[in-house]
C-alpha cells in the first residue's frame, strides 16, 4: 500500500532496523538506489536495504562527487527513499559537511529524514572517489573527533568510518586509523578502494571482531567480487554504489541517440517498461483506491440558518 497509509510503516526507527539486520550471520546486500523508483525496484528484487552513494546524488544533478552538495540536498533524496520503499538505508556523510558541530547537525537531519546509517570519511575538501589518486587525508585525530561527534549526536543511526589511507599509507596506516575510529565510538568500518582479495583478507584479519563493509564499485581499484566471496573474507556488508546510476544513464544516452536519429521513439520501446509496468512499480492502482477513500462529496441535508 502507498506510504501514506499509517499501518504500512514501521513502527521502529531505521537504525533499529538497519542494526538488526547487520546483526544477522549472514552478509548485508545493499545496492546503489537514491531515488524512490530505484528504491522500490530494488524493494521488489528482494533486497532489505539500500545505499545512498554521494556520487550517484551529485551525478542526478549533473555536478562531481567533491563534496559540492548540501546536507538538505542529501535529505531530499533520504526521505523519498523512505517513503517510497520503507527500507533502511545506509547514506553517503561524505566528509561530513564541516567540522565537528557540522557532524552532529549532519547526523540529526539524516537520522530525521529516514536513515539507519551514515558512513563518514577521512579525506579533506575537496574529496575525491576513492578509487581516484591524489587523495588528501586529514589528521586521524581530527577525523576521530568527527565519529566521536557522530555517536554522540545519533539516538538509532549507526555510525560507520571510512578510511582512504590504504593507498597512501599501505595497510599498517589504514588498520591504525580503523582502530582509532572505533575507539572513537565508529559501530563499523569502511576501508575504501582495496584492491586485492589478500588486502581484503588482511584487513579483515587485523581487525577482529569489527564489523566492516565492501565496496564493489565497478571501473576502480577493486577486483570483481560477489557477495558470497566478500562475505568469506570477513565482510559483514557489501554496496553496489552507482551501479544503477550507470545502468539507467547509458540507457539515455541510447535513447536520447535514438530519437535524433530515428526522429521518434518507435525503435526504442522494446528497452521501456509500459505504461502498465510503471503503474504497477509505482503502485498507481492504490493510490487511486485510496484518493477514492478520502475524496468523498458531502452534500448538505438542510439549508443554514440565519442568526
Amino acid at each position: 500500500m502507498p506510504y501514506v497509509i499509517a499501518d504500512d510503516l514501521p513502527t521502529e526507527p531505521a537504525g533499529v532496523r538497519f542494526r538488526r539486520l547487520l546483526d544477522r550471520p549472514q552478509i548485508l546486500q545493499m545496492p546503489g538506489a537514491h531515488l524512490g523508483i530505484a528504491a522500490l525496484l530494488a524493494k521488489r528484487a528482494g533486497f532489505e536495504a539500500l545505499y545512498l552513494s554521494g556520487a550517484a546524488m551529485t551525478a542526478t544533478m549533473g555536478l562531481p562527487d567533491l563534496g559540492m552538495i548540501t546536507v538538505d540536498e542529501v535529505c531530499f533524496h533520504i526521505r523519498q527513499v523512505s517513503r517510497a520503499s520503507a527500507l533502511p538505508m545506509l547514506v553517503d556523510g561524505d566528509t561530513g559537511y564541516g567540522e565537528a558541530l557540522n557532524v552532529m547537525h549532519m547526523v540529526r537531519s539524516f537520522e530525521e529524514a529516514g536513515a539507519g546509517a551514515v558512513h563518514l570519511e577521512d579525506q579533506l575538501l575537496p574529496k575525491k572517489c576513492g578509487h581516484l589518486n591524489d587523495k588528501k587525508l586529514a589528521d586521524a585525530r581530527d577525523m576521530a573527533a568527527k565519529v566521536a561527534a557522530a555517536r554522540k549526536a545519533r539516538r538509532d543511526l549507526l555510525v560507520i568510518a571510512r578510511t582512504d589511507a590504504a593507498a597512501s599509507e599501505g595497510m599498517d596506516g589504514a588498520v591504525a586509523r580503523a582502530k582509532l575510529y572505533m575507539e572513537a565510538g565508529a559501530d563499523a568500518i569502511f576501508p575504501e578502494a582495496l584492491h586485492s582479495a589478500e588486502m581484503f583478507r588482511e584487513f579483515a584479519r587485523r581487525m577482529p571482531g569489527v564489523k566492516l563493509l565492501a565496496n564493489m564499485t565497478e571501473f576502480g581499484r577493486t577486483p570483481f567480487f560477489t557477495a558470497a566471496e566478500f562475505e568469506a573474507m570477513g565482510y559483514a556488508m557489501v554496496i553496489w554504489p552507482v551501479s544503477h546510476l550507470r545502468v539507467a544513464a547509458r540507457a539515455m544516452e541510447e535513447l536520447y541517440a535514438a530519437i535524433r536519429r530515428d526522429g521518434g521513439t518507435q525503435n526504442a520501446v522494446d528497452r521501456m517498461q509500459t505504461r502498465a509496468e510503471l503503474y504497477a512499480t509505482i503502485d498507481y492502482a492504490a493510490y487511486e483506491a485510496l484518493d477514492a477513500t478520502l475524496v468523498k462529496t458531502v452534500v448538505p441535508t438542510a439549508m443554514p440558518q440565519r442568526n
